[in-house]
């Protein structure tokens, strides 16, 4: 058929979900009606491709208020307190123009948490570039940090942790994912429905444009050379006028004014009014006539899709709707009514009299056509288990091969990104950016909350059941070093195209991995995000799946951090080490292959470390704890040392070579220092909690870091190094 008979293809269908709408509609569907399930039945909305994968993971706990399917997952803190929390990626939007894309990102998922009754207090990001030499990664890099930085300190949102990582396998297709957690009563959950027939559809905060039309099927396309002018498919944001949508928003929650309310994310008013409807297995109506437009000449289905900024839809009871506008007059901000709840079951718009379009809103939401793709094992796959890791083991020059590991992108101090963020804002954070994890004071209280995310995307690539089960291990690890218990996780899950079969295995396995992972180590997952179709020219990115995870501290004064404390301070390696050099990143480093093994890991007794910090840091029996992850044990504790500017006496006689000592990558293991005092203790601890530990060492006051193993030695100055690691990021960032 030729494109003027194939109406599907401007709306991003297949002939096959074309036919489907054909039969549940008993008719042909307008063309406003047809864009309708355009963005609905999207990937980035629909979620055809992933949710008969996401139905295995563990989503259940006492803990869990709210698990996935609404703006944000809700778990219980105590006290009557509980925490909004959730992961979304803009990384389509941000390979076009950084800057914005990465804005509107933040921008976004900070209205999913106040769409919950929430109020934000921190931010963390999730970024992935390609090989920095590159100009326009630089500018990619630039672009997206300045767009972070300025958003959060302009809403005046702390942004308090994240992680960055670089591989040329992100080279066109840059990941930016965002993470925003905020505070709650439990007992005020606000919901996305639209109940109660005759209630009143509220679109509130900013006028309707042009920016982000298509945007979410944009997201479900693969990039090109060609989308360099999508830029019109990318949202402005506005974070002034975002704040004066948070407060008052809040104002009117705290007031009891509102019956449902939604953030107008992807796919804009028709999103946020199906899903309302959908959920609440209402119908609704708006009135196209009465949206409060920024330009001129905007078509029907222009305003359906705009993802224009700063917008939420309320449903209210009609006596309510004059006390909203007040509020929102207060704040100089729009409150219109634009429609009805109905009980017929449709979503229905109009203009005046004229209906222009009707589809019952279970269609757009619940008869989404879902796939279980084929899938197979790819070829790398077994190949990239056979590697040569004697470039490593042979190396020889530790002490150089130390400074180039600390002086590499993926290893260099992150100050020169977190600078640009302000993280104290609020005052209630108490550990800052570049520790283990995040920690905020709970207001009112002397317990705090730990935020973590973490993704080591070549362990995915390689092993993705392995590698995913790794990062939810890693990032439950971050939290428990300084002392918080992991409650639960959200995910933003970065994959190529899922009609791919070797693709679509990898996404597989990957939520197999998640799955095991999270059961094991009791954290369930509350909600998150797919993003599919992240490939630039028909190349695929490393499947991606971010782990971001919360905790609970029960007294903030038991927190730890990870730099050495004083002279004389023992320092334990807790955890085994193994002949573990495969798909670390000093192989990568000295190769340039992504390949060989990933390290091995034990869940149940990472759930047993995990039990034995936080008993740790509840005895004050630790002075620092750090955890050894890329780069391993020297990294680690080079790492130690800095801050104070402390040094390290260590001896090793672990029978394993010394490359794989010194930087091999082997889970489960952290680097503790403590008085000598508290040594029995934390002996006694570990003998109880059956993890195996080495006495390796002291704190010293030279600046000098010392390693043996046996007759090998491995010796830098802390000063020299420390400037190595902390000026390589700006130089190579520098345009």
């Amino acid at each position: 058929m030729g494109a003027s008979s194939s109406p599907w293809l401007e709306h991003n269908l297949t002939e096959s979900e074309y036919r489907l709408i054909l039969d549940l509609m008993g008719r042909e569907p307008n063309f406003l009606e047809l864009a309708l399930f355009g963005v609905m039945w999207s990937e980035h909305c629909g979620y055809k491709n992933s949710k008969a994968q996401l139905k295995k993971l563990p989503t259940q706990g006492p803990q869990v208020l709210q698990g996935p399917g609404e703006n944000a997952g809700v778990v219980y803190l105590g006290d009557g307190l509980a925490a909004a929390f959730k992961m979304e990626s803009h990384n389509h939007p941000s390979a076009i123009e950084p800057y914005q894309g990465a804005a509107t990102g933040v921008g976004g998922i900070i209205r999913d948490i106040f769409a919950m009754g929430a109020r934000p207090i921190a931010s963390l990001n999730s970024l992935r570039f390609g090989d920095l030499e590159d100009n326009r990664v630089k500018r990619l890099l630039n672009g997206v940090v300045s767009g972070i930085g300025d958003y959060g300190n302009c809403i005046g949102i702390p942004t308090v942790g994240g992680d960055l990582y670089f591989h040329p396998s992100y080279q066109g297709n840059p990941l930016v994912n965002a993470m925003c957690l905020g505070l709650m009563k439990a007992d005020k959950i606000y919901r996305g429905q639209a109940s109660g027939l005759g209630n009143v559809v509220m679109l509130v905060g900013a006028r309707t444009g042009r920016d982000g039309i298509k945007g979410a099927s944009f997201a479900s396309e693969e990039l090109s050379d060609l989308d360099r002018d999508k830029r019109p498919n990318v949202q402005v944001g506005d974070p002034f006028m975002e704040k004066l949508l948070l407060e008052a928003t809040l104002e009117i929650l705290e007031k009891d004014l509102v019956v449902g309310l939604q953030d107008l994310g992807a796919a804009g008013l028709t999103s946020s009014g199906a899903e309302m409807a959908g959920r609440a297995g209402s119908g609704l109506y708006m009135d196209l006539d009465l949206v409060p437009l920024r330009e001129e000449g905007l078509l029907d289905w222009e305003i359906m899709l705009s993802e224009s900024q700063e917008r939420m839809l309320l449903v209210v009871e009609p006596s309510k709707v004059g006390l909203i506008s007040e509020v929102f007059d207060k704040w100089d901000l729009l409150a219109v009514a634009i429609g009805q709840v109905t009980d017929d079951g449709n979503f229905t718009l109009r203009r005046g009299p004229q209906v222009l379009a009707s589809v019952p809103a279970q269609f757009l939401t619940e008869k989404v056509p879902i796939y279980e793709r084929p899938f197979s094992e790819p070829a790398y796959y077994q190949l990239a288990k056979k590697a040569d890791l004697s470039a490593a083991q042979n190396y020889g020059d530790w002490s150089g091969l130390l400074f180039k590991l600390m002086a590499s992108p993926n290893l260099c101090s992150r100050r020169w990104v977190y600078q640009q963020y302000d993280h104290m804002v609020g005052l209630n954070t108490v550990i800052r950016p570049g520790g283990d994890a995040a920690l905020l004071r709970l207001p009112g209280s002397r317990r705090g909350l730990a935020l973590s995310s973490d993704c080591p995307g070549r362990y995915v690539y390689l092993d993705p059941l392995l590698g995913t089960a790794l990062a939810v291990a890693e990032a439950a690890l971050n939290l428990a070093v300084v002392g918080a218990k992991a409650l639960a996780l959200t995910n933003c899950l970065n994959f190529g195209n899922p009609e791919n079969p070797e693709i679509y295995w990898q996404f597989v396995k990957a939520i197999e991995g998640l799955a095991q992972a999270a059961q094991a180590l009791d954290t369930p997952v509350t909600g998150g995000n797919v993003s599919f179709y992240n490939e630039y020219d028909k190349k695929a990115i490393w499947p991606t799946p971010t782990i971001g995870m919360i905790g609970v501290i029960e007294d903030i004064d038991d927190r730890v951090t990870h730099n050495f404390k004083a002279p004389g301070h023992l320092i334990i390696l807790v955890g085994e080490s193994h002949e573990e050099l495969g798909a670390s990143e000093v192989h990568y480093l000295l190769t340039g292959r992504d390949e060989g093994p990933v390290p091995s890991l034990d869940l149940e007794r990472a759930a047993r470390l995990n039990h034995f910090l936080v008993k740790a840091a509840q005895k004050h029996l630790l002075a620092s704890a750090h955890d050894l992850a890329e780069g391993g044990l020297a990294v680690a504790l080079a790492e130690c040392c800095f801050g104070l500017n402390l040094g390290a006496q260590i001896s090793l006689d672990q029978p394993i070579s010394t490359a794989a000592l010194l930087f091999g990558e082997s889970p489960s293991r952290v680097l503790v220092s403590l008085e000598k005092e508290n040594l029995q203790a934390l002996r006694d601890l570990l003998a109880q909690s059956q993890l195996s530990q080495a006495l390796i060492g002291q704190v010293t006051s030279e600046d000098l870091l010392s390693i043996a193993h046996g007759q090998e030695k491995l010796q830098v100055r802390i000063t020299d190094l420390q400037v190595a690691w902390s000026e390589a990021l700006p130089r190579a960032a520098a345009l």
